[in-house]
């Protein structure tokens, strides 16, 4: 039973502060409603007893002074919609059991006097009208069938407490629509704020509360953009400058031709010109790209990749089509899977790339058959600078940036990067791009 309320209940702030003030409005209409309608009754059910008292018993003394003979022929003029006479019947049902029916009885037989009622029941099986007995002055039987004629609440009243309902509903929707819209300014703003760092800006308007939120929103931006900007011109700075004086080791060590081990040192020299390039380039990564999205046929860009590493000797395989465009940053992406098949060729010895269309994404996967990476360390090797010590060390030319700068542009585009391992071994980088037209 909560599983399902929680299925009913809306997901949106908007529509739950929106359907609990409906409700409580609805209710209270409700209960307005059922308080006019059981006074109208009350009321009008008063002025009823007090108008039948009077006409009933103006009637009943004009008919005992009638001849016998004529009386029938009055009963047509004399009769009302709540009740009627006749000479002859029997009243063979027993008393009114209904409270209402009871009291409205009992009204009446008062009012009768002083013609003695002999017998009262109720009319059939309906339980708005009761068959009454009396005898007149010269002994003869009048029965009279009384009825309790109802009395509705105008139909205009209903519609009236409808409308109403309707007009509280659309206000109310529109006063909680201006308190949680700035909200989804917010969320939405916070949603933009990718990789790029690039902040986007609320407006600052509405009442005092909002205005102040949206300020700080933006402030809260901006320093989290002034803070990484800083960080990353510090590494890329660092990076920068590390490769003069890796340079002039170089050339040292050239000029050294017989300095025992020297292959060694130049060995060293250019792992560390590697990885100061490689911390450069992801400098340049989180500090985002001016590249425009464009129009871009992917199924083109993929077989132009994988003719570029075949041109190349590299075993490289390209499957499935998209047989659609895409909008995206093309060199960004053709960065970002460069990365991915330069990462299988290192640790798989071959790259096979699979592309689909799924659930409107497109997914591109990337396999290969190398040794793969422990399921505890999927996501970490995502991160800048991290190695898996066991299958991916420094003696094979890994910095652990690869990933991290594949992982970084595929958010910047829009998209998503994940690692799988293969049940037939291996890795597979799956990135899922939206598929808009």
């Amino acid at each position: 039973m909560r599983s399902i309320l929680q299925r009913l209940v809306p997901s949106t702030l908007l529509a739950r502060i929106a359907l609990l003030v409906v409700l409580g409005m609805g209710v209270a209409q409700l209960l307005t409603y059922m308080a006019i309608r059981h006074e109208r009754e009350q009321a009008l059910m008063r002025l009823m007893i007090s108008g039948v008292e009077r006409d009933i018993a103006s009637s009943v003394a004009l008919i005992d002074r009638l001849p016998a003979g004529e009386r029938q022929d009055w009963f047509p003029k004399l009769e009302r919609p709540n009740y009627s006479f006749s000479l002859e019947g029997a009243v063979s049902n027993a008393a009114p059991t209904d409270p209402a029916l009871a009291r409205f009885a009992q009204v009446v037989a008062d009012a009768l006097q002083p013609f003695p009622v002999l017998a009262m029941g109720q009319l059939g099986d309906r339980s708005d009208a009761v068959r009454m007995q009396l005898r007149l002055s010269d002994g003869s039987p009048l029965y009279i069938v009384a009825r309790r004629v109802p009395m509705p609440v105008s139909g205009w009243v209903t519609w009236l407490l409808a409308g109403q309902l309707l007009v509280l509903a659309g206000l109310a929707w529109l006063a909680v629509r201006l308190v949680t819209r700035p909200l989804e300014r917010l969320a939405a703003a916070a949603d933009q704020l990718g990789p790029d760092l690039q902040p986007t800006v609320v407006a600052e308007a509405g009442p005092a509360e909002v205005v102040r939120a949206a300020r700080a929103f933006n402030a809260m931006q901006q320093r989290i953009a002034g803070y990484l900007n800083e960080r990353m011109q510090i590494l890329a700075a660092i990076s920068h400058d590390l490769q003069t004086p890796i340079t002039r080791m170089r050339l040292r060590v050239d000029l050294m031709d017989d300095m025992p081990d020297a292959d060694k040192f130049r060995q060293d020299l250019e792992a560390m010109r590697s990885l100061v390039q490689e911390g450069v380039n992801y400098a340049k990564t989180l500090q985002g790209s001016d590249e425009k999205v464009r129009r871009l046929d992917l199924d083109a860009l993929l077989r132009s990749i994988v003719n570029d590493y075949a041109d190349t000797g590299s075993p490289v395989t390209l499957d499935g089509a998209a047989g659609q465009p895409i909008h995206t940053r093309p060199h960004a992406l053709r960065r970002i899977l460069g990365n991915l098949i330069d990462n299988a060729l290192k640790y798989g010895q071959r790259a096979d790339v699979h592309l689909r269309l799924e659930a409107g994404h497109l997914c591109i996967d990337v396999c290969d058959a190398g040794p793969g990476i422990p399921e505890e360390q999927l996501a970490a090797v995502l991160q800048p600078f991290y190695r898996v010590e066991a299958s991916r060390n420094r003696d094979t030319g890994g910095s652990g940036l690869g990933l991290a700068i594949a992982h970084q542009l595929s958010l910047s585009l829009g998209g998503t990067l994940r690692l799988h391992n293969r049940a037939e071994g291996g890795l597979r980088a799956s990135l899922q791009l939206p598929a808009t037209r």
